[in-house]
C-alpha cells in the first residue's frame, strides 16, 4: 500500500511542470538577443465633415455664411497641404464655386469656401491655394468657411454640390 502511495506521489510530482508550474534549474542558463522594431513612414488621415447653408433659405439678398471642419492627423514633423476641389457643381472652379439643383432642375447657386473668414480662397492647387500645415501626430482640426453671396435667387429646390478634400504629404 504504501509503495502505490509513493508510486502516484512520484508521479502527481512530476506531473505540476506540465500542469503550469514552473521547473527551477541549476545546471546554467544562455541568451539570446532579438530586436523589435517598428518603421512610422510620413502618413495622414484627413475627415471631413458636411457643409450646410441651411433648409430653409428664401430669397438669397445678404450673404449667408457658415463654417464645418477638417480632421487632419499626419505623423510628426510630416508636412502636408490640404487642397479642396471645385466641387460637382455644373461649371464650378475653386474660384466660382457652384451648387446644382438636384431635382433635374438647369438653376445653380453660387458659393465658395474660405481658409480664414470671408479671406483667403481654399482651392486645390499646392501652393498657391491649399493651406498647409506639419503634422504632430495628433489630431488637428481645420476650419472650413463657407459663403453663399447675395444673387438673384432660383427658383426652389435643394442645391448640391460634392467636394473633395484631399491631405497631400
Amino acid at each position: 500500500m504504501k509503495s502505490k502511495f509513493l508510486a502516484r506521489a512520484i508521479v502527481a510530482a512530476s506531473l505540476v511542470p506540465m500542469l503550469g508550474g514552473a521547473a527551477v534549474y541549476s545546471n546554467g542558463a544562455k541568451t539570446s538577443n532579438f530586436d523589435v522594431t517598428l518603421k512610422i513612414i510620413a502618413d495622414c488621415t484627413i475627415a471631413a465633415n458636411a457643409l450646410d447653408f441651411g433648409q430653409t433659405q428664401g430669397v438669397l439678398a445678404t450673404n449667408v455664411s457658415v463654417n464645418t471642419t477638417l480632421q487632419v492627423t499626419c505623423t510628426n514633423t510630416t508636412p502636408y497641404n490640404i487642397g479642396l476641389s471645385a466641387g460637382t457643381g455644373v461649371g464650378s472652379t475653386t474660384a466660382a464655386r457652384l451648387m446644382t439643383g438636384t431635382s433635374g432642375n438647369s438653376s445653380t447657386v453660387a458659393f465658395n469656401l474660405y481658409q480664414a473668414a470671408g479671406t483667403t480662397n481654399w482651392g486645390n492647387t499646392q501652393g498657391t491655394d491649399t493651406k498647409s500645415g506639419v503634422g504632430s501626430g495628433v489630431t488637428v482640426t481645420h476650419t472650413v468657411y463657407g459663403v453663399v453671396p447675395a444673387q438673384a435667387t432660383p427658383q426652389p429646390d435643394t442645391y448640391k454640390s460634392t467636394i473633395t478634400a484631399t491631405v497631400y504629404f
